[in-house]
């Protein structure tokens, strides 16, 4: 068996934490071991951030994708010319352009199959969307670029103490009762599922849903989601032969002997979901999305400009993003 092709890293925003973190996942590339990856764009932007940050980077320019393993184990290796100036905390429309191109173009390798898998660096919509860009997110974009329907496109965040998915995303609370149907809950519930066997290696994954309402409910008294809705899509999911419990009530699920009997939790709100991975994993949440014909992680932060440049940002999460991407790549190809 050959050994996967490399992964493509997009550089994000460079006056982010992204450049920064890259670099000092490169260095530690041994002790985390971690697969060959390339950065697409922003060698003049790696090389600054690496300096301003105290470390020894060497940057090797390739001009096409197989080209990173040769050089990995001793450089960086850094695909095109697209570059900017290195402005911490500053972003700009050069900035935005580049990201956007490395965005693109790292997408386009892994579409290809010229990389194994695609990690995108923490990117700032809004200066995005200035200069064209139309998705809502780097997820949606990823989704629309493989051809894959953006519902199904789900997005799960990972550490190393527990997996969630959130079924409704960036929506107002007061709109997430209307968007849990049976059909929502199924649907995911299946893509999970499949993921977590192809690309996690889990044989037969164990799913809890989460209620809506306090306690699940409570037979009614809060609320009849539970027996209305999510109860009958478990049971149809159920009959389908799927290891799935629930509905469980949200506050007492991430307890710690809970963790252990199940693989991934299935929340129906962005915070049911997101507020335990960042209490309990912060500096190694990744966001990774199912669903999709590629790999495809991102660290699970955001740009933090308020900090870059400064050295304070933890690069946890980059590298748990990175490494995630090289295990799940590997499993893919070994099927």
């Amino acid at each position: 068996m050959h050994a996967p092709k490399p992964l493509a890293v997009s550089l994000g925003d460079p006056a982010g934490i992204g450049p920064e973190l890259l670099a000092e996942a490169w260095a530690r590339r041994d002790t985390e071991r971690l697969s060959p990856f390339y950065v697409v764009g922003g060698a003049g932007v790696l090389a600054t951030a690496a300096k301003k940050r105290g470390l020894a980077l060497h940057i090797a320019r390739i001009s096409r994708p197989d080209e990173a393993a040769d050089v990995f184990s001793t450089a960086l290796p850094v695909l095109g010319d697209g570059d900017c100036v290195y402005s911490p905390g500053m972003p700009d429309e050069d900035g935005a352009k580049l990201a956007l191109s490395s965005l693109q173009q790292a997408t386009g390798h892994a579409i290809s199959g010229e990389a194994s898998g695609l990690v995108t660096g923490p990117i700032a919509k809004s200066h995005l969307a200035r200069i064209g860009f139309s998705q809502p997110g780097q997820t949606e974009f990823v989704a629309d670029a493989c051809g894959t329907a953006r519902d199904d496109a789900v997005m799960m965040l990972a550490g190393p103490s527990v997996r969630t998915v959130p079924l409704t995303v960036h929506v107002a609370l007061a709109d997430v009762p209307a968007l849990i149907t049976r059909d929502l809950i199924e649907r995911r519930a299946r893509i999970v599922a499949q993921a977590l066997a192809r690309d996690f290696g889990i044989a037969r994954p164990r799913l809890a849903i989460c209620g809506l309402n306090p306690h699940a409910g409570e037979d009614g008294r809060f609320g009849d989601e539970e027996t209305r809705v999510i109860a009958p899509a478990i049971a149809a999911l159920q009959s389908e032969g799927l290891a799935v419990t629930g509905p469980h009530p949200a506050d007492a699920l991430f307890a710690p002997h809970e963790r252990t009997r199940f693989d991934a939790a299935l929340c129906m709100y962005h915070d049911q979901a997101l507020i335990p991975v960042k209490t309990l994993d912060f500096d190694q949440g990744v966001n990774t999305t199912l669903g999709l014909p590629i790999v495809r992680t991102s660290p699970d932060h955001g740009t933090a400009f308020a900090i870059a440049g400064t050295g304070q940002a933890h690069p946890g999460a980059t590298i748990a993003a990175i490494r995630m991407a090289g295990e799940c790549a590997g499993r893919r190809q070994a099927r």
